[in-house]
């Protein structure tokens, strides 16, 4: 069978199906049919096939149908759906992502900032939704483009999503700031051409995440 394929027919007579140089590797689904049904046409009547192979081919059948179905549903995504399928993934877990407010849970939250030029001196401050400082922290001798981190301790703080900003200065001027804050993934959107991941206080695009868990 490796080199084509034949079936046996009355008298021991080979009846070709293929051509011998044909990939049996290669035989889709009409293909298998074909030689199934050709197999029974040329049976003996007094030799007949035993009904244990038939069932073994019916399974084989099947077998090429859902690899058939499962291979044109894997070429039908493009990249957009892969990325979408593997950004669900996220759902549930906890990420640190460039932006302006950090989830506090059980009094707990980590917080990244970097300024883009040196800075002689900086302070961080989280309100609450009032507009109220609840906590701060001051940096001094910041270099440019370094990561610097503050790890939120307060047990007396309710669970819930709290503002940051930094206030960086040099020479009197403002230095600008990235800040990176810790959110929890609730859900994953299509937004346009744009996959986000849905927090609670609202969208996160995938390249604004620059860590997953912790």
């Amino acid at each position: 069978m490796a080199d084509g394929m034949s079936i046996e027919g009355v008298g021991g007579k080979t009846i070709p199906v293929y051509d011998a140089n044909y990939d049996n590797s290669q035989m889709d689904q009409e293909g298998f049919l074909k030689v199934l049904l050709t197999s029974f046409q040329y049976q003996d009547p007094f030799e007949t096939q035993d009904i244990s192979k038939f069932i073994d081919n019916t399974v084989k059948l099947r077998e090429l149908e859902i690899m058939n179905t499962f291979e044109e549903s894997v070429k039908s995504l493009n990249s957009s759906d892969t990325l979408f399928l593997s950004a669900a993934n996220l759902i549930g877990k906890k990420l640190l992502y460039e932006g302006r407010s950090t989830y506090v849970e059980g009094g707990k939250s980590h917080i990244q900032f970097t300024p883009l030029r040196e800075s002689p001196e900086a302070t961080l401050y989280i309100y609450d939704s009032e507009g109220r400082v609840v906590a701060q922290r001051s940096f001094s001798n910041l270099e440019a483009n370094q990561r610097y981190t503050f790890d939120l301790d307060d047990a007396s703080l309710e669970d819930g999503y709290y503002k940051v900003s930094v206030v960086a200065q040099n020479g009197g001027e403002e230095v600008e700031v990235k800040l990176y804050v810790t959110g929890r993934a609730d859900g994953i959107q299509k937004d346009g051409s744009e996959i986000v991941v849905l927090v609670d206080d609202g969208k996160v695009p995938l390249g604004n995440i620059v860590k997953i868990g912790g």
